[in-house]
């Protein structure tokens, strides 16, 4: 039986970013080490903001 793959908010998150030094995509955000902690038992990221680039454009509406 295959393992089914957990989706992770990070890939709609606004501050998984990419850089261009490492030509990889990173988290951008400053946790805490009782967040990190937090984050890698729970799956649950405390700076996670969801990116909505149509945000701005229903504010002007």
């Amino acid at each position: 039986m295959a393992k089914k793959k957990t989706v992770s908010s990070c890939d709609i998150c606004a501050n998984f970013a990419y850089n261009e030094e490492t030509e990889e995509y990173e988290c951008m955000a400053y946790m805490d080490e009782d967040e990190v902690e937090s984050f890698l038992r729970t799956k649950n990221c405390p700076a996670f903001h969801l990116y909505d680039e149509y945000g701005i454009v229903r504010k002007q509406n």
